[in-house]
């Protein structure tokens, strides 16, 4: 198979592509970041040991290949960037993006020249690659090691601008390198800012005729909003570093933020597309260069090279942060866990193999050496931050917990009748409405209560959903309760959702539930809006029956199809101590203990049923008046 892919760039790109998702699907079974397994893999497949992946056959397409990369996993990191939460972090993000990285980059040089004993012009490029940590590693590793909401905003939005900067600097540093002039060094500092604001300027009237394309529906076709701002990403970024050299990622980062920022209907969707692309992109790229590195110059480095690594992760990383964000007002746990995780990525690996180049055309000795180092920096911080990331927020006590309780959008009264049980049985349930007046009334009961829209991001955002057991949605509005599943299940990865949905009305399937990735409330269809009015006037009351007989049951079988109504509205199954929302996949066993709404007009009818499919009245209060 090697000898297949020798000479065959099509082929190449194949196998790495095939590769990187092999090792992100790996990797998200063993819950570690996919990094980790892919630098393996690229080593692995790489000329050096299997010889099955080969990058130097793709020759300048390589460059090509990973500025296509590079636009599109920067536009995703600027969308994901929140501007509200940047503005409550901006000072200390500022300090540490700027102060923070020069005094990464003064640390890399000095250890480069005191530790590996190069001379000057490597040295200085080697700090500059590592001053910056990576998008690329940051943010997968935060969908893993689930921080508080400072360190996570602190830690992406300097890993996407830093990149931008770093990257920058990077490009100048280079040019001085190859001339060291008096006048070089001045143009070149000057062209920094020239750079990064010409790229900003340059993404941000891009971003805003996105935003503006995909604000109004009838401007672009539906089913193309998503391929189109791909294309207009990638063609920003090269457009930008044809007007303005190296400007580009700049460019998408603002285009992102920009985007990212302003609501449009197509909003959830785009993420989710470019969530999917940055993945299978990163996966390519990460394994392309691995195997692009030359294991005989890595051992070549020694233990002058581990020492580098060592230095830069224990005494630069945490001298920079300390002294960069003083008086920032953070916590020194939290610039403890700052000091911790600094993963670099894809940026440093593409300027790193450039710069090799670079080096070696112009007759300065170094490149392979330089290459080298970064990927063992690269390799070192990816490792340390994803294993031991998560332990670390741990015992700081950073880390949110997961699997923790509910989101509940609807605090009417069937949805408050199953947000009680579930608290009864030790679950936090946090209830979502628009509804002042509901809102008011779960607060009186106790409840943590968020108030606004269902589909606001912000609002999304607060109640946390990527750390929930699950979300209910339990109103009577079947599109928004869809919508609501689909974001939380899509965008937060919730583990399992439901959704209610109204007999009577074909606006939403069960099927369009299932394929939002939720089960349906209640066991099927139900006549949501009169079981709220019964509830609330109290002409409905909770009973608690479990099953006695062996074999199982659904939750719709209890019903059956003479009879959907059937005087009773299941709302939670207990197993085992654990509560979980009646829905039409959860299966009720023996030893279950099932709790239903009942209607006192139908209350014997109800009963009988129940009987007549094997359950007893529990040892609990038979019927419960609701508040």
């Amino acid at each position: 198979m090697g000898s297949l892919a020798v000479g065959n760039p099509s082929l190449t790109v194949a196998l790495a592509l095939l590769a990187g998702m092999i090792c992100q699907t790996i990797a998200r079974h063993l819950k570690l970041p996919g990094i980790v397994l892919l630098l393996f893999a690229g080593v692995v497949l790489g000329p050096d040991v299997l010889g099955i992946i080969r990058p130097e056959v793709l020759g300048s397409a390589l460059r090509a290949l990973v500025g296509f990369a590079v636009a599109v996993i920067l536009f995703e990191g600027g969308m994901s960037l929140s501007l509200k939460r940047l503005r409550k972090e901006a000072a200390g993000i500022r300090r540490l993006v700027i102060y923070g990285t020069l005094l990464t980059a003064a640390g890399g040089f000095a250890i480069a020249r005191t530790v590996l004993r190069w001379e000057w012009r490597p040295a200085l490029l080697f700090g500059t690659l590592v001053m910056v940590t990576g998008p690329t590693v940051v943010t997968p590793l935060l969908r893993l090691v689930k921080v508080n909401a400072t360190i996570s905003t602190v830690l992406e939005a300097e890993g996407i601008f830093a990149d931008a900067f770093g990257a920058m600097v990077a490009v100048v540093a280079l040019e001085i390198a190859l001339r060291p002039t008096g006048g070089s060094i001045v143009r070149g500092f000057a062209e920094i800012g020239f750079r990064l604001g010409s790229g900003a300027a340059i993404g941000a009237a891009t971003g805003a005729l996105i935003a503006v394309l995909l604000k109004f529906e009838r401007l672009v076709p539906s089913g193309l909003e998503n391929v189109l701002t791909l294309a207009m990403a990638i063609a920003l970024y090269h457009a930008s570093n044809a007007v303005v050299r190296e400007s580009g990622i700049a460019a998408v980062i603002a285009g992102g933020m920009v985007v990212g920022n302003v609501r449009t209907a197509v909003l959830a969707d785009l993420r989710e597309f470019k969530e999917q692309l940055t993945v299978m992109l990163i996966g390519l790229l990460f394994v392309l260069l691995a195997a692009d590195v030359r294991l005989a110059e890595v051992r070549r480095l020694g233990r002058a090279g581990i020492a580098t690594v060592v230095l830069l992760i224990l005494v630069v990383r945490p001298l920079s942060v300390l002294i960069s964000t003083a008086g920032t007002g953070w916590s020194r746990r939290e610039k403890a866990l700052l000091c911790w995780i600094a993963p670099r990525g894809i940026v440093a690996a593409t300027v790193a193999s450039l710069f090799a180049e670079r080096l070696e055309d112009a007759g300065i000795a170094g490149g392979p050496a330089l290459q080298a180092m970064v990927f063992l920096v690269i390799a070192a911080t990816v490792v340390a931050a994803g294993t031991t990331g998560g332990l670390v927020a741990r015992l700081l006590g950073l880390r949110r917990p997961s699997q923790n309780g509910y989101a509940l959008l609807g605090a009417n009264a069937a949805g408050m009748a199953l947000a009680r049980l579930l608290r009864e049985r030790g679950e936090e349930v946090v209830v979502i409405d628009a509804n002042p007046q509901a809102c008011r009334a779960a607060e009186s009961d106790g409840f943590r209560v968020l108030f606004g829209s269902a589909l606001s991001d912000a609002l999304l955002a607060r109640a946390e959903l990527d750390t929930r057991a699950g979300v209910i949605a339990a109103t009577t509005n079947e599109e928004a309760n869809v919508l609501f599943v689909r974001a939380a299940r899509r965008r937060y990865k919730a583990p399992r959702a439901w959704a209610a949905l109204r007999s009577g009305q074909k606006s939403v399937t069960p099927a369009m539930v299932v394929d939002a990735g939720g089960a349906v409330l209640f066991g099927g269809a139900r006549r949501v809006d009169q079981w709220i009015a019964a509830l609330d006037r109290g002409a409905a009351a909770i009973s608690h029956w479990t099953r006695a007989s062996d074999g199982e049951i659904s939750i719709a079988g209890l019903a059956g199809e003479d009879d959907p109504e059937w005087g009773a509205l299941p709302l939670a199954v207990t197993r085992g101590g654990k509560a979980v929302p009646a829905a039409d996949d959860v299966p009720v066993r023996r030893g279950d203990e099932l709790a239903l709404a009942i209607a006192d007009d139908r209350r014997q009818q109800a009963e009988a049923r129940l009987e007549e499919r094997g359950f007893s009245r529990s040892d609990r209060t038979a019927s419960e008046k609701t508040a």
